[in-house]
């Protein structure tokens, strides 16, 4: 066990490490932060931060010693930091997590062979394999880049031949994967948290709205039967299970109403944008839990206190800061970012129908 008092590393400064940081701090612990951006959200917050290059050896070295356990905030830490930081401090999740959620043809392989349902894909490097993927996963389909790819980033949908040319366009040469579309009424998250000893604890199955590839609102609880909500929450443990996870992961998946079947769409390992209900909307918040887990502290209950609606505020939309602050169900978070420009999270606000 890692005790209270301790100091947490976290790679990244955005708004998921800030929220990580309050919640170490609230269990007792410090938080140092290392990332390449100067003013970074999390740095408000922390007892210690870092500005260097991900790739800045000697800095990597010097954070780690610093620190009693190392976790990150986004998954596409460079695997050469992860191995060095891992050399010199605890690193939670392990680096099988980042290697399978960072390459979408990897992380599709290890789903399926862990006997959880994707849509159907298949790679491609060239035109030409483009071509013979589209033959086999049939239309409509997306075309993605297998790694860096978020919020809508790296992908093209391809709904005829005559997409073809501007989907490989669009991948810019890198090596990418065709999906096939899947027909679903709606899409859910399951968040779940893995202690190092296998326990586990789900919380409870979130309903998420998205607009323009960007989520907009999460709402729990999520309108699906109780069978369809256990059956996503075996799945998620499943998935912590094969992986051998330390922490929070999230997992992402389709529903289909009337036969209650389950598609799992991507994995994310790390606390995430559709469990921010969760701090005031659940007995033990998604970044408390995760700071518990990699700490190897007993996980906290997670029942949700009531009906729970997250809005994630875009942009210009973090002006509107009085009308929420003014509404007794609101609760407000504004993550310390300077330009709200279009489509930036720049903060989020959670309404609480208590029971």
């Amino acid at each position: 066990m890692i005790a209270p008092g301790k100091t947490i590393g976290i790679l990244g400064g955005g708004q998921l490490g800030r929220m990580l940081a309050m919640a170490a701090a609230r269990l007792g612990y410090k938080s140092h932060i290392y990332c390449p951006e100067e003013n970074s959200p999390a740095f408000h917050v922390s007892a210690d931060y870092t500005v260097a290059a991900y790739e800045d050896e000697d800095a990597l070295k010097a954070f780690a010693k610093s620190v009693d356990v190392v976790t990150y905030e986004f998954e596409n830490v460079p695997a050469e930091t992860a191995r060095i930081v891992s050399n010199h401090a605890p690193l939670a999740p392990g680096s099988l997590a980042l290697k399978v959620a960072q390459d979408r043809l990897v992380e599709k392989d290890f789903l399926n062979e862990s006997g959880v349902k994707t849509a159907p894909y298949k790679s491609f490097d060239t035109k030409e394999e483009l071509e013979t993927a589209l033959a086999t996963i049939g239309r409509p389909a997306v075309a993605k880049t297998r790694r860096f790819g978020y919020d809508g980033k790296g992908q093209h949908v391809v709904k005829s031949k005559a997409d073809l040319d501007d989907a490989y366009e669009a991948m810019n040469g890198q090596p990418a994967i065709l999906e096939g579309f899947i027909k679903f009424d709606r899409e859910i998250s399951v968040i779940v948290a893995r202690l190092e000893s296998g326990d586990v604890a789900a919380f409870p199955v979130s309903e998420n709205v998205h607009t323009h590839h960007i989520l907009d609102e999460t709402q729990v609880p999520a309108a699906i039967k109780e069978i369809v909500e256990a059956k996503a929450k075996v799945m998620a443990t499943r998935i912590a299970n094969a992986l051998e996870y330390v922490g929070v992961l999230t997992v992402e998946m389709f529903v289909t109403d009337e036969t209650g079947d389950i598609i799992v769409n991507e994995i994310a390992p790390r606390v995430h944008n559709s469990g921010h209900w969760t701090i005031e909307g659940a007995t033990t918040s998604q970044f408390e839990q995760h700071i518990r887990a990699i700490c190897s502290l007993p996980l906290g209950p997670e029942h949700a206190v009531g009906k729970i609606r997250m809005k994630n505020l875009l942009g210009e939309d973090i002006l509107d800061a009085e009308k929420y602050l003014s509404d007794p169900t609101a609760y407000f978070h504004h993550y310390g970012k300077k330009e709200p420009r279009a489509g930036r999270k720049m903060g989020h606000v959670t309404f609480v129908e208590k029971e």
